[in-house]
């Protein structure tokens, strides 16, 4: 694994964000080794933790559970708005193990905040997405303990946001 330093004490994927931290935005200098690997300046020797800013924190508004498939047991975070569902590593929703799940974008979950409701969408791949043993054509409303099948997981569906919580009114009554 290559990681790297920051000048704020980010540590990050070099692979993944080459020289610019994801964190703060600021660009790593790297120097060559004499092995042909390269390095990252290190301005100390410091360990720094990177506890999050309140404000960048994407809130969990639903999550998915796999009930059945290579990954039963697991918990997926819902984020809002838009959650596009695969196997590959820039998926919102990343499901390993089950090569029958397309690599991107299988379908999508989408909570909009406006309206407080869930929507599963087909996604734009070969493989189909079943709610509740119906295949998905089109924008198609969740509902609490829908089961959605990908490939062969099966997943059931739980909401936290909705009608009874919401997080920016639960955050303006503090």
């Amino acid at each position: 694994m290559s990681l790297i330093r920051c000048t704020n004490g980010h540590m990050f994927s070099s692979r993944r964000h080459r020289n610019v931290c994801p964190y703060c935005n600021v660009m790593v200098e790297q120097e060559q080794r004499s092995n042909g690997q390269q390095t990252t300046v290190d301005v100390d020797d410091k360990t720094m933790p990177y506890l999050g800013e309140m404000d960048g924190i994407d809130p969990v508004t639903g999550w998915l559970v796999c009930i059945e498939g290579p990954q039963m047991g697991r918990d997926y975070r819902i984020l809002s708005e838009k959650n596009f569902i695969g196997r590959a590593e820039d998926m919102h929703i990343r499901i390993v193990g089950d090569n029958s799940i397309s690599k991107r974008n299988h379908a999508v979950i989408v909570y909009d905040p406006k309206k407080r409701n869930f929507y599963l969408l087909p996604g734009d791949a070969s493989g189909l997405a079943y709610l509740n043993n119906e295949a998905i054509y089109t924008p198609t409303e969740l509902a609490a303990y829908d089961v959605i099948q990908l490939g062969g997981s099966m997943f059931l569906f739980i909401p936290l946001c909705g009608v009874h919580f919401e997080w920016e009114n639960n955050q303006s009554e503090e």
